[in-house]
């Protein structure tokens, strides 16, 4: 079943998506089409008791995802992640964890919550894989003072606050490991939203919460300046 959305913007016309009312008008036709796709007469079924999910549905749900996250989780608005190259394991307990509203930062809840509702694990199983299998978008490099700060506080942390170098956890180049998020490439203002909402526990993760409380608007800037250019 092939639902028809409307092609993802690019270029020059990327900022009707950065606008309000173009992601409510996006996200409300993904919506609106997964709404369709998944009527089919499985919500009387638990999610674990679900068969595999066919090709065709994985793909069906990918071109529901494109309409925000791009073609090939390629996205280009940083309101919506790019989920190209993106871990596994991690797009799986994120997207359970908006199925079940335990991730409840502002996006998540206007985004995310009505989109994975319905998801299948076995749904989410074959997302996952297809997002992980695609190739990652190359880095942006921003302001070069910036990324050597940034590349500091990666390699190092804030000793002096007990904030950990970011490396420890998401891998030597930023590239991720199983539930922990590949951050290479990522949408600076995505990653500047994450970090904030993890600092004020909007979106409640312990150990995010301790590394990113301390931070400074600065260094949060320099930070994400690395990891958007890697």
């Amino acid at each position: 079943m092939r639902i028809s959305l409307p092609a993802a913007p690019t270029g020059k016309g990327r900022s009707d998506v950065m606008g309000t009312a173009g992601r409510g008008l996006r996200a409300a036709t993904a919506i609106a089409a997964f709404a369709a796709l998944t009527a089919c007469g499985t919500e009387k079924q638990s999610a674990s008791d679900q068969a595999p999910a066919t090709p065709e549905q994985v793909q069906g749900m990918v071109h529901v995802c494109s309409s925000c996250h791009g073609l090939e989780g390629r996205s280009i608005s940083p309101t919506f992640p790019r989920l190209a190259g993106q871990q596994a394991a991690y797009i799986e307990v994120q997207l359970k964890a908006f199925r079940d509203k335990t991730r409840a930062d502002p996006h998540a809840h206007t985004y995310m919550w009505g989109m994975a509702a319905h998801l299948s694990d076995p749904l989410i199983q074959g997302l996952a894989a297809y997002f992980a299998a695609q190739s990652p978008v190359p880095g942006t490099p921003g302001d070069p003072a910036d990324m050597a700060a940034g590349q500091k506080i990666f390699v190092e942390g804030l000793p002096e606050r007990d904030v950990p170098a970011c490396q420890a956890c998401h891998g030597e180049h930023a590239e991720g490991m199983e539930t922990i998020p590949r951050l290479a490439g990522q949408h600076r203002d995505y990653l500047t939203e994450q970090l904030v909402n993890f600092a004020s526990n909007a979106r409640v993760n312990e150990v995010m919460h301790a590394n990113s409380k301390p931070m400074s608007p600065v260094e949060i800037r320099e930070i994400t300046a690395f990891l958007a250019a890697q």
